[in-house]
Parts: C-alpha cells; structure tokens; sequence
C-alpha cells in the first residue's frame, strides 16, 4: 500500500513537473503541438522509470530514512549529473531548444533520481541501518531477522506467552495466505476444525494488542509461490524475507531445512525448558494404563510428558516411584523411560512408605 500511494504521488508530481518546465521555457514561444509532445515525453519518461520499479521485488524500510536520505542523495546526484549532462548536449542543440532543455533538465532529473532512490530504499527492507551524524551501511548478519509464523504456530497459542516474556525482540510477519487459511478452517464444517481456527484468529487478535512486539500482516506475491501449497509459499517468502520460519509442523520443518531455512520450532523450545532428567534420577509418577509392551505402564508428567514404566502394568492407579533410564527427545516432543521400584501412595486412597508398608489411611471422595 505504501508504495503504491508513492507511485500515484510521483504520477502527480511528474505531471506538475512536466507544466512547469514548459511554462518556464515559455519564453521560446514554441508551438501548441511542441508544448503538448513535451509534456507527453515528460510523462513516458516517469512511467517507464516507474515500470522499471515495479519489476523489481518489493521490501521494506523505514519510511522517514528511505524519503529523507533518497531524496537527500536524489538532489544530490542532480546537482552532480545536470550541469555535465548540459555541458554535453546543450552545444548541440539550436539556442530555442537549448533553453527548453535547460529549464527542464534539473527538474526532471530531481524527480527521477529522488525516486529511484527512494524506492531503493523502501526495497532494501532492513539490509542497511543509518547512524547520525556519519551514515554506516552495514549489513545485519545476525539477529533482528523477521520471524514468519505459520498457520499451526498461530493456532497452537504458545507463541502469545513466549512473547508476553518479551524474549522476542524481532519482527513478526503473518502473511496474508496464512490469514486466508485461518479464516477458511473457521469457517469449516467440521466442528473441531472451526473452534482451531477461531482460536488461531483469537490468537492472532491478541498478537496484535500486544505492545511489546512489532507484528504485520505482509502481501508479498512471489513469482515462485503462484499455484504453490500454503507450506511451500512459507518457504519461498522466508527465504525472500532472509527471516526465521517458526512452526510446529514437522513436516514442514524438515522441508524446510532441506532447502536452508532457518526454522524455529515450539516444540523444540518447549522441550528445552522442560527439567533435564539423567539416566539413575528418580521422579514420582501416577501410573494411569497400561503400554504397548509387555509389563509396561504409563504415567505422564504436569507438563505431558509420557512416562513408560517398566513393570508398571501391575500397578495402574497408582503413584509409584520410577527410576530413570533412558530419555527419548526430537522436535515431536519427550519421552522418557524408566523402571517401577515401589509404590508410594495408591490412587484410591492409602499412602505408602518407601518399603511399601501401608502407613496412613487418605480420605478419599471414590
């Protein structure tokens, strides 16, 4: 949007531009069709320029840094360029046009040049940062790397807490598809499928409020992403943006790491915050079904993590001492093992010692 106001701007004013350098070479008293060809001329002139704009992919930058600086540097090149352009063509030309394109020349290289300049830096993104008084172009290698979130990230909500923490200071990007796809699963038939997508438009609502965080939606439209699945356009414009695609799809993650993405995923942050436990540690468990194997039970932690207890078939409903021995973690989520040793306290109601004495009787509602 921005951009385009820019260029129905630049429209505008290559018009004045055009009027006011025919009134101002009025003195030459050139024909009504001379006057009306030149204007024409001017304008075909700021439209290409402008066609050659569009070509070019679109990226972002600070608005008041791209107008200030490329007009700045726009004003400049003309006060370099227009006097040797003169000097060049001037002699060549008889003494009536010569004066026409005198008076013309600097305002239509200002506007040009200041444009283009301008639009360069409103395509750069963030790739330069300027320091006052000296200007430093330096390229950010490292952090400050938008952060696009894709439709499973938004949906699942942690991504609402992580930044409540103020852990992340980068920029968030949503892209319009994944908003489009949000709003499409709301709309589901499918019960389960519509409370997901309100809850990711909720979601995405509460990013929005949120003051610690800079969060917009993005229109990008690569070439390359026409006709491609929502998964396969998150790749493409990540790598465009030259950001971090955050995600819980596993799928996904892997696709994108085959092709250089850098990826963060939820459940891998998750995983690291969980307590570490080492093989010999012991932890206290309830013991709520049975497992797959042979004698095995299963009890889960406070945070979900699954417990697969060794010799714990036998002792389902109740909360047993466990003995760690191996954990099993990727990005789908923990799993840890361990072996039964004794039980400390049965779900129905009796506590027991570490010797698996009955020690006191406990209340119970069942």
């Amino acid at each position: 949007m921005g951009l385009l106001i820019l260029r129905c701007i630049f429209i505008f004013i290559a018009s004045g531009v055009a009027v006011l350098a025919i009134k101002s070479a009025a003195l030459t008293q050139p024909s009504e069709k001379f006057e009306l060809g030149a204007f024409f001329a001017i304008l075909f002139i700021s439209i290409v320029v402008l066609a050659v704009d569009l070509a070019i992919p679109r990226k972002r930058v600070d608005w008041l840094s791209a107008i200030c600086f490329g007009s700045l540097i726009g004003v400049a090149l003309t006060l370099i360029l227009g006097p040797a352009i003169g000097q060049l063509i001037i002699p060549l030309l008889s003494h009536k046009y010569a004066l026409l394109f005198s008076a013309m020349l600097l305002p239509i290289l200002a506007v040009n040049l200041s444009y283009i300049c301008v639009s360069f830096l409103l395509q750069t993104g963030n790739d330069f940062r300027f320091i006052i008084p000296y200007v430093e172009f330096q390229k950010n290698l490292r952090g400050n790397k938008p952060l696009i979130l894709d439709t499973s990230v938004i949906i699942d909500g942690r991504i609402a807490d992580v930044v409540e923490t103020s852990l992340i200071d980068n920029r968030l990007i949503v892209p319009t598809f994944v908003v489009t796809e949000l709003q499409r699963v709301a709309d589901s038939a499918d019960r389960g499928r519509r409370t997901r997508g309100r809850r990711g438009l909720d979601i995405l609502n509460r990013l929005q409020n949120m003051n610690n965080i800079d969060i917009r939606l993005d229109d990008t439209d690569l070439p390359e992403m026409k006709g491609q699945p929502v998964d396969l356009k998150l790749v493409s414009l990540t790598k465009h943006m030259e950001g971090k695609l955050v995600t819980n799809d596993y799928n996904l993650n892997k696709v994108a790491k085959v092709q250089g993405v850098q990826v963060i995923n939820l459940n891998d942050l998750a995983n690291a915050m969980k307590p570490v436990f080492l093989p010999g540690e012991h932890l206290e468990v309830d013991i709520v079904k049975s497992g797959e194997e042979a004698g095995q039970g299963i009890g889960y932690l406070d945070d979900g993590t699954m417990v697969v207890i060794e010799g714990g078939r036998n002792h389902i409903s109740e909360r047993a001492s466990v003995t760690v021995t191996s954990v099993l973690q990727n990005s789908a989520g923990r799993m840890i093992f361990g072996r039964y040793e004794f039980t400390t306290k049965r779900l129905g109601g009796t506590t027991v010692s570490l010797d698996g004495l009955a020690k006191s009787p406990v209340s119970s509602k069942n």
